[in-house]
């Protein structure tokens, strides 16, 4: 029966890293682009390494923590690197296309403010 959840969550995680890397090929514009891979891979690359888990500590009958320590650095690396890279793409002021829903972040860099005339 355990197999069964371990093939269960291998498909699943498949099915998500697969999702994560369709988004970044057909999106539009950047900050779409990288919605896809920082949610879906990660929930993706997070079931592959609970299937991991399991497997190793049945076949070898103790537990096993590298895994985890993985989906630990992972969880907590891929949000602070898209926010880092968004953070860039707007200083860059990359363009939006029309269909990505919050454009007053982009005509709030457009607008100069007060603190830059004096």
């Amino acid at each position: 029966m355990l197999e069964y959840v371990i093939s269960g969550l291998l498909v699943t995680g498949a099915f998500f890293v697969l999702l994560g890397s369709f988004a970044l090929v057909k999106l539009p514009d950047f900050y779409t682009r990288l919605h896809g891979p920082t949610k879906a891979t990660t929930l993706g690359l997070g079931s592959l390494v609970l299937a991991s888990v399991l497997y190793f500590t049945l076949s070898l009958e103790q537990a096993n923590v590298q895994p985890l320590l993985i989906a630990v650095f992972l969880f907590i690396s891929a949000p602070i690197t898209a926010h880092m890279l968004i953070k860039v793409a707007l200083h860059q002021k990359l363009p939006m296309t029309e269909k990505t829903a919050n454009q007053n972040w982009q005509q709030q860099l457009k607008k100069p403010t007060d603190t830059d005339n004096s």
